[in-house]
């Protein structure tokens, strides 16, 4: 009898890990990772595991932007001065959009300069935005954005880089300063001479063009005619040219390297033939605290 209640307890317990198994609780489900509807897509890309506590996503620090993303960033206006007025037809807001920090918050001191140009097809919504800052320690840099302008609330399918350039460039793009390009009229019309009449245009590309300096800023715009867009060839090629090489997908809008080698041709034929860039009559007048066109 004894021999079997012994037998009994030695198959109980050689039993006793398999029904374990069938009984035992099955884990529990991961949390849920997905983002919530309606996020952004860029919000879902970063989506982290688990969701954060809402207190803290608006309280936890951001991190700090790189220094080419802002190369005169943190500063502080000195007490007394004023914002450098702009005549560049760029609201602030749309700098945001492109998300560059507004040329209207730029404060350059000493020898520091902004150069900025605006690529604008008359027959395509594909813009680009090319801005170059030389920094009083003689580091240069370059913020460069694509998109297309049309039909969304911001600006689709948008691309961008911040990058510092090479040892040299600072000095280059000082030297274009001293340029006469920057005491002509903002808007011109060409003038083939006396007794030829004015080009109408109606296709090509606009150009916005501006100099930031500590204290004052001059915009132009060169647009359509091949001649006027040759008289700003010689800052337009070497600020694009600046912003080639460093993502494809800004390379494209550029097949030919950015020369405007035939645009700088057609200027001096225009020049050498008794013709003139004259100041547009119908162009916008400038803001106050800007300084009037030259020859107007």
């Amino acid at each position: 009898m004894r021999s079997l209640i012994l037998a009994a307890l030695l198959i109980a317990a050689a039993a006793a890990p398999a029904e374990a198994q069938i009984f035992r609780r099955a884990p529990p489900s991961p949390p849920v990772t997905r983002p919530p509807p309606g996020a952004s897509p860029a919000e879902a890309e970063i989506w982290p595991f688990p969701p954060p506590d809402p207190k803290a996503w608006w309280d936890d620090k951001r991190p700090v932007a790189p220094e080419a993303a802002d190369p005169l960033g943190g500063r502080r206006m000195a007490g007394g001065a004023h914002a450098i007025p702009v005549d560049s037809g760029v609201d602030p807001s749309t700098y945001r959009l492109w998300g560059l920090s507004p040329l209207q918050w730029q404060l350059p001191r000493g020898d520091e300069m902004v150069l900025e140009v605006w690529v604008r097809p008359a027959r395509s919504v594909r813009q680009s935005v090319v801005r170059i800052i030389v920094r009083r320690d003689g580091k240069a840099f370059v913020q460069a954005r694509a998109g297309l302008a049309c039909c969304e609330a911001g600006i689709a399918r948008r691309m961008g880089f911040d990058a510092e350039l090479p040892p040299g460039q600072a000095q280059a793009f000082q030297a274009l300063k001293g340029l006469p390009l920057w005491s002509a009229p903002r808007d011109v019309r060409v003038s083939q001479g006396p007794d030829l009449a004015e080009d109408v245009c109606v296709d090509g590309t606009d150009y916005d063009l501006t100099l930031m300096v500590p204290g004052r800023a001059r915009s132009l715009r060169r647009s359509c005619d091949t001649a006027a867009i040759g008289e700003a060839a010689d800052v337009l090629e070497p600020v694009l040219r600046a912003a080639l090489g460093h993502d494809g997908r800004f390379d494209v809008i550029f097949p030919g390297g950015a020369s405007f080698a035939g645009a700088r041709d057609a200027y001096r034929d225009l020049t050498a033939h008794g013709g003139s860039l004259k100041p547009d009559p119908h162009a916008r007048r400038q803001p106050p605290g800007v300084a009037p066109d030259a020859g107007a």
